[in-house]
């Protein structure tokens, strides 16, 4: 069945969306949509996989844990995180939506 990435998303997004779109035993592909939020304070994403993440649509920054060290991520821009790299969301644009492409493997 055929889907898009740019469709299906509210005008108002007071949470981010997390919508898987494949689930393997070896890979799990999300589609996240964000609109001004971030991760809350003191809190950090410390995951068991592996996460390739692309910002397909609009900007944001991600704020690793070890040497405090901001990400900015435009369209088109990717990173590899991998497994147990505490990490954070400490901006995303809040004028339009930021559409991501996580790839936990």
């Amino acid at each position: 069945m055929k889907n898009n990435l740019f469709t299906h998303i509210p005008r108002e997004l007071p949470q981010e969306i997390f919508e898987e779109v494949l689930n393997t035993p070896n890979v799990r592909i999300e589609r996240i949509v964000s609109k001004g939020q971030v991760t809350p304070k003191n809190e950090w994403y410390d995951q068991k996989e592996n996460e390739w993440v692309m910002v397909v649509k609009g900007q944001a920054k991600l704020l690793f844990e070890e040497g405090m060290v901001e990400v900015s991520l435009q369209e088109g821009d990717y990173i590899d995180i991998k497994a147990h790299q505490r990490h954070r969301v400490s901006w995303t644009d809040p004028v339009q939506e930021t559409i991501w492409l996580a790839v936990f493997y």
